[in-house]
């Protein structure tokens, strides 16, 4: 039986993961209804990608008793209001990073999920493409040795963006950016809390953080290293130094489609879309969404790739690097 997906939001994202959705087996994956705050917006998204219900308000979406889970696609600071509308209605969910604006939402959209016995994921889609998989494969079989540094950078002109320069709709380069270096870091390290974390950079005029660079160090000599931008071009990429080699993703590190381990270059395309997409290789949402469906037929309550004590964690860490600058 197919998973049947309600979108919560008819903005960009929610557009590239329905569209993402379409890459796979309709036996298994269904969108059966949208909601966003104006019904004419919702019923344009509905007729744009065939889908039989349309809402005007995430209430109404709540209340739908044939969606399995929701997609929640609202920018970040809504994260934690509709993640508790659909959680209190008993609804699983899958929602956008950053899961909260703080440690605080997240802890409390932890407790909801709890309360409710329901599924909840923070969608940090990188983690389950097929490169990540195979890095986690990589460092469990020891091929680069011990781990001792790990490297990672995200960066892009993007300040005319209003989400992302504007406090009031969430911006700033950790929340958008940082995120997707520190998941990384904390997916090579297992989760493990680093021993202190530091952080300098700049803010824009807005009052939200503009370019950081983040070093964490933990036991053993280990460090990492982040470097996150919303207003310059970086390199994008990320390495993990090993006593014996180096695991290099070569770009587009939040979603990438390539990997060098020791000079070995692997290559993961991605399924083409079946209309335009808002950004670049979206059609690698549908390994989150892959993730989802297999821990609904487990029961589970939360994934084991990323877990709510990763999202605290991350959350934790967001919050530290940028009480140092903002």
């Amino acid at each position: 039986m197919a998973t049947r997906w309600g979108i919560c939001s008819a903005g960009k994202i929610s557009h590239d993961f329905t569209v993402a959705l379409r890459t796979l087996p309709a036996g298994e994956h269904q969108v059966v209804a949208v909601a966003a705050r104006d019904l004419i917006h919702a019923q344009a998204f509905a007729a744009k990608h065939g889908i039989p219900r349309a809402y005007g308000s995430y209430e109404e979406l709540a209340q739908d008793s044939e969606i399995d889970v929701v997609y929640v696609g609202t920018i970040h600071p809504h994260h934690l209001k509709t993640g508790r509308i659909f959680m209190n209605a008993g609804k699983n969910v899958l929602i956008e990073k950053p899961l909260g604006m703080n440690a605080g939402e997240v802890s409390e959209l932890i407790s909801t999920a709890k309360k409710n016995k329901v599924f909840m994921m923070e969608a940090l889609w990188t983690r389950f493409f097929p490169v990540s998989v195979e890095i986690r494969q990589h460092l469990a079989q020891g091929e680069v040795g011990e781990v001792q540094l790990v490297r990672a950078d995200l960066g892009a002109p993007l300040t005319h963006v209003p989400r992302l320069a504007e406090r009031e709709l969430g911006g700033g380069a950790v929340l958008d950016l940082g995120v997707y270096c520190l998941q990384f870091v904390f997916m090579v390290f297992n989760g493990e809390k680093p021993e202190s974390v530091y952080a300098t950079g700049s803010c824009l005029d807005t009052g939200v953080d503009e370019t950081l660079v983040i070093v964490l160090k933990f036991s053993g000599k280990r460090m990492a290293v982040c470097t996150c931008s919303i207003s310059m071009m970086l390199t994008n990429d990320a390495v993990i130094v090993g006593s014996k080699g180096t695991i290099k993703v070569p770009d587009h590190m939040w979603c990438p489609t390539a990997l060098d381990v020791n000079g070995v270059i692997s290559k993961h395309p991605l399924p083409e879309p079946s209309m335009p997409l808002n950004f670049i290789n979206s059609t690698g949402l549908r390994y989150e969404a892959q993730e989802v469906r297999q821990c609904l037929l487990q029961g589970l309550r939360e994934s084991p790739v990323m877990s709510w004590s990763d999202s605290s964690l991350l959350a934790e860490v967001m919050d530290e690097a940028r009480r140092a600058v903002t």
